[in-house]
Parts: C-alpha cells; structure tokens; sequence
C-alpha cells in the first residue's frame, strides 16, 4: 500500500461538513503520513553481517567445485579402495614421496628424482648389464605405455640403473622413449617396496602425479599378466583425468 493516494473526487465526499479545504491536498495529508510511516528498512549492520555470510558462502563453494575433482578421484583409490578380485596391482602403504635422490641421465646430466613429479611414472630398477629377467620388464613398461593410446603422454616409462655396470649397446635404441636414470641402489631401498622375500628388481611400480608411489604390480609380471595390469593403468587414468594432463 506504500505511496497509495486518494483521489480528489473521494476525498471532497467523506470530508466532514463544514471543514474546509485550506489548501489542494490538505485533507490527505494526514492519511498520507500514516501510510508511508509504516514501511520501515533494515539496520545497516544487519545487511553488511548478511553480504559478509553470503560472501562467505560463495568462496566456500567456488573452494569445493575447484577441489571436487582430486578429492574424487584420491578417494576411488585412497579411501574406497579396489577390491581384490577387480585390481592387479597392490597399493603401498604408506604412500612414499619421490626421494631427493640425483640420478645421471644417459647423457651425463645430473636429475634430481623430483624432478620427475607431474607425470604418471611407471618404473623398473636393474643393473646396467639388463639381465634376462630386466628386458621383459623393459618391454612390458614399453608396451604398456604404448596400450595407453593418447592418454600415454600422461604416462612416463622410467628405469632407474642401480649399479656402473655399462648399458648393453643393443638396448639403447629402444630406450629412446625412456627415462634413464643412474641411482645408487642404497638410496632406492630406503623409498621403493618390495613385497617380502622379493628384490627391487622383480616388481614394476607405479608413481601418481603428486610424487607418491603408490603400487607395485606382483613379481616377474609376464605376457600373459600385461592385460591386468593395463586395466589397472587405465582405472588409474581416468580417476585423474579431471585435473591430470600430459606434461609437468
């Protein structure tokens, strides 16, 4: 009703007789004022406490959107973790950050194992001769990384030599796609995991993106295995889809 007025004509016919018009207006003045007095507004206090709450609310959101990818995809694999029957490879537990270990490339460059974060890395470690149980590993890391299709930019093939043993000349052609790092065995024995009775050697590992290993696939893994353990490199892909991309 705020702002309401009555009109000339209805007000010249309830106006008591004998009172008379001072001036145009006059006679709804009164009416007027009390219409008007009743809208009233809110303190001002109160509506800065509530843009601040509102304020709030939305950084809190935004927070939640921004982070909902990673927090999904660490929770498949984290806290709801696969089941026996559905994942090939065993989670490592504790997770073990990227060590601050220098390793020596192929070409005589010193790199810091830290350096490697921000790719998926799966790893192997044997001595430099590659022995007959090293070059399946090689081979399967390769192939396994080539079954990604374009996701296996994600993906880095990784071996870390663990003694000065010289690289066998006829491997080093299909190692252009590698990662070869020279590190002293003693400094990987206090980060990678073994299962028990088993040697660094004998497993193929796996490195999320944040510098965390974080699986081992079984011992001596063979041709026949290679299938599970792709799926499990894809299940593994596609949970950090939303926030993983090729490149560091």
């Amino acid at each position: 009703m705020s702002g309401f007025k009555l009109s000339n004509d209805f007000a010249e016919e309830v106006r008591p007789e004998g009172q008379a018009q001072t001036h145009r207006g006059a006679w709804e003045s009164p009416l007027s004022m009390v219409v008007h007095s009743v809208a009233s507004t809110q303190p001002a206090q109160a509506l800065e406490a509530k843009q601040r709450r509102r304020g709030r609310s939305w950084m809190l959101l935004v927070w939640l959107i921004c982070a909902a990818p990673v927090v999904a995809s660490y929770l498949t694999f984290y806290i709801i973790r696969p089941q026996a029957t559905r994942s090939y490879g065993e989670l490592v537990e504790p997770q073990r950050p990227l060590p601050d270990l220098s390793g020596v490339a192929l070409g005589g460059q010193d790199v810091n194992l830290t350096s490697l974060k921000g790719q998926w890395l799966l790893l192997s470690v044997a001595g430099g001769d590659c022995n007959a149980a090293c070059q399946p590993h090689l081979y399967l890391q390769r192939q396994l990384r080539e079954s990604m299709g374009k996701e296996k930019e994600r993906v880095d093939w990784v071996w870390l030599v663990s003694d000065q043993a010289k690289i066998t000349p006829a491997l080093l052609p299909a190692l252009r796609s590698a990662v070869v790092l020279r590190v002293p065995e003693t400094g990987l024995q206090s980060w990678l995991s073994p299962a028990s009775g088993h040697q660094l050697a004998d497993h193929l590992y796996v490195v999320d993106p944040l510098g965390h290993l974080m699986m081992r696939f079984p011992a001596d893994l063979e041709v026949q295995d290679a299938a599970k353990a792709k799926r499990d490199l894809e299940r593994l892909l596609r949970a950090s889809a939303s926030w993983d991309r090729p490149g560091r």
